[in-house]
């Protein structure tokens, strides 16, 4: 119900609805306690009352043979009828119930005495109707000796209720006035501190609203509370995250529009020479071909590269034998091996667990090999070894090719950096680089020496470490 509610109201709602219930229940356990002392003080007069018309009784004769006669006048009960607005009624009986006095009509009682009473006499009380009005009664049974006799008379008093009722009304109202004043000055106080401490959301919602759509810089908020730091903290994180998914969506259109550019017009020059016939149309149409080849192959890894990015703000991924995925890729690959004659040897028999998308693996392992048979010389060594080592995955592709010289290893994993313009786009070892460190792991490319070689180089390790899945599937 509250899940649209702002955070000012559900502060408000948190707040008062606990305070507005403990005042209910403070109002309506006031009110019956205050009730309570009212009637025990209505409840004396009327013992008062009944005590007094006691007095007044006298007998004749011992215990069953006891006369009791009574001279009570009104007037003697005027004094306990307060501001005309109540009238009292009473009765004198005997044990049995004879009347000896009062009024007929009021009903004999025939209850009988509590075991404990806040009072020192044998009273009761009871609600009851008398010439339909409601009264409260008290009985008491009252003694009454003489020089002449001994015996026991029972004495009603009924009183109704006008005063008691007016009283009853003051104290609700006074009651429920008084809360009511409490509640409003709890509910302002709590308004303006639930305003105070929702200033600096406000502001910072405003500061926020006021930034340029494409201004997503770190939220600069010095004075902010400590309990706003974690959304701050997390939402300057998502902003950051914006930013570079955003810088890399621009370099990417930078370098698609730049990079398809020229074999577009390369293949347009073709189509006009064709065309015109300035080659053999077989000529022609292999050239045509191999031009569309390339601009597919640039397409296809500049996607790749893409990708990258877009599962890198995908963290879900799962537990993967990278000794398994190399196997895969090698078996796909093993066409160009075995065209090239290549002395091949792969060592992946232990599982190696590592948590990534299974996609990054394949396009790593993949990326990887491949340039590796291109830079083989027919019939050379070529070698993908996968283990565990030092706590870590490491996935190793070595060659027999040229290696690499000292100045295209500092532009290598840069994006449109190939060692041979003409036979690649640049983008495979950009995409292994980037892969790479979404995995938070790392790569190095480096010359193996031999003593026989061109230049004392014998080939090219590039080997990958990343961590290990230590978690138990």
């Amino acid at each position: 119900m509250t899940t649209n509610l702002s955070l000012r109201a559900r502060l408000l709602f948190g707040i008062l609805a606990p305070v507005a219930l403990l005042i209910v229940i403070n109002s309506v356990s006031l009110y019956r306690q205050s009730l309570a002392a009212a009637t025990t003080a209505y409840d004396r007069t009327l013992l008062a009352s009944a005590k007094t018309i006691g007095e007044q009784l006298d007998v004749e004769g011992y215990d069953e043979r006891a006369e009791l006669r009574a001279i009570v006048p009104y007037s003697a009960l005027e004094a306990f009828e307060a501001d005309n607005r109540s009238r009292l009624f009473y009765r004198v009986s005997t044990l049995q119930g004879e009347m000896i006095s009062g009024f007929a009509e009021l009903p004999f009682w025939h209850g009988r005495i509590p075991d404990r009473t806040p009072y020192a006499a044998l009273v009761d009380f009871y609600d009851a109707r008398f010439r339909d009005q409601p009264v409260r009664v008290a009985v008491l049974l009252q003694p009454v000796a003489s020089a002449r006799g001994r015996g026991m008379a029972v004495v009603q008093v009924a009183e109704t209720l006008e005063l008691r009722e007016t009283l009853v009304r003051k104290l609700l109202l006074d009651t429920l006035w008084r809360q009511l004043l409490l509640m409003g000055v709890i509910a302002a106080v709590t308004v303006f501190v639930v305003q105070r401490a929702t200033r600096p959301v406000r502001q910072l919602g405003e500061a926020i609203d006021r930034r340029a759509a494409d201004d997503l810089s770190p939220i600069d908020a010095p004075d902010a509370p400590r309990e706003l730091r974690p959304l701050i903290d997390a939402t300057t994180e998502v902003m950051g995250r914006l930013q570079r998914l955003l810088d890399h969506q621009k370099r990417f259109v930078r370098d698609s529009a730049h990079q398809l550019r020229t074999p577009l017009a390369v293949l347009k020059a073709q189509v006009q020479s064709a065309r015109r016939g300035d080659l053999a149309p077989e000529q022609a149409l292999v050239e045509i071909n191999q031009t569309v080849d390339r601009a597919t192959a640039l397409a296809n890894q500049m996607l790749s590269l893409a990708k990258v990015e877009q599962l890198r703000q995908q963290p879900e991924s799962v537990r993967l034998d990278l000794a398994e995925v190399a196997r895969q890729i090698v078996l796909d690959l093993s066409p160009l091996i075995a065209d090239k004659a290549l002395d091949f040897e792969l060592d992946a028999d232990a599982p190696v667990p590592v948590r990534a998308h299974r996609w990054m693996l394949q396009e790593l392992t993949r990326n990887l090999l491949h340039n590796a048979i291109k830079q083989s010389p027919a019939g050379g060594a070529l070698s993908v070894a996968v283990r565990a080592e030092a706590g870590e995955a490491m996935l190793r592709v070595r060659d027999s090719g040229p290696g690499i010289s000292a100045e295209l290893r500092q532009r290598l994993f840069a994006p449109f950096s190939a060692g041979d313009s003409a036979s690649g786009s640049g983008l495979g070892l950009a995409i292994c680089r980037e892969i790479v460190l979404a995995l938070d792991g790392r790569i190095a490319l480096d010359n193996r020496t031999g003593p026989d070689t061109r230049d004392n180089i014998a080939g090219l390790d590039a080997v990958v470490h990343l961590p290990l899945d230590r978690h138990t599937s």
